[in-house]
């Protein structure tokens, strides 16, 4: 049986990364091979391709630009790692997938044709079977990127990270309204609440979307990891 596709969206310090790892856990604990991996990353080529444009070396080439190099990491991902792992049986939770794109690039200004057009290349028909987006408020996602920087728990804002609050703003609205255009692929997670929260919730919209793929000792709304 193939794996499911889990993809996690949200804006700068939403979560996603923790609250992958522990779905991972959650997933592992009851007997269901899971790989956690990230856009734009996840294989060598693709990695490349991050610290490009994470480092902002691609800014000046414009926003196209960057909508190309994304789209062809995400291609690379998909056929070096994601679709061979769903193939045999591995859940696959991925930290950003196309829809960081349709936000990212799309308030950059880079026209709806041309994203789709590049995700049609990109993905290949891949479509996630479920995407969480983990919602925060755009001064509490951005008090804790700094607050991470300040700690030395990460790295120092990337070329994202150090946009200004209107534009997290306007990137917060456009994944919500996403979501709101794709009830049936998106759960919306409201991350401001605790991590164990936050977890549960993910845990609850995986077994309410999955529950039927999952082993029948995993199948619960809440509480038990399996």
């Amino acid at each position: 049986m193939a794996g499911k596709f889990i993809t996690f969206e949200g804006g700068e310090g939403a979560g996603k990364s923790t609250q992958i790892k522990r779905l991972q856990t959650r997933l592992e604990n009851a007997g269901v091979q899971a790989l956690a991996t990230r856009e734009p990353g996840g294989t060598a080529g693709a990695e490349m391709v991050r610290k490009v444009l994470l480092s902002g070396a691609a800014r000046v080439y414009g926003p196209e630009a960057e909508a190309v190099l994304f789209s062809a990491a995400r291609a690379d991902h998909i056929d070096t790692l994601i679709k061979p792992a769903l193939a045999q049986g591995t859940w696959v939770l991925c930290d950003r997938f196309a829809d960081s794109s349709r936000v990212y690039q799309g308030e950059a200004g880079v026209s709806d044709v041309l994203i789709e057009q590049l995700q049609t290349l990109a993905i290949d028909g891949q479509v996630p079977d479920l995407t969480i987006l983990i919602d925060v408020p755009t001064e509490v996602g951005l008090s804790r990127v700094t607050t991470r920087s300040e700690q030395g728990v990460d790295h120092a804002p990337d070329r994202f990270e150090q946009d200004t609050l209107e534009t997290h703003e306007r990137r917060r609205q456009l994944f919500l309204e996403i979501a709101k255009n794709a009830p049936e692929r998106f759960v919306v997670v409201d991350g401001s609440q605790t991590l164990d929260d936050v977890e549960e919730a993910v845990w609850r919209a995986v077994n309410d979307r999955l529950g039927a793929h999952l082993p029948v000792s995993a199948q619960k709304g809440s509480g038990s990891d399996g």
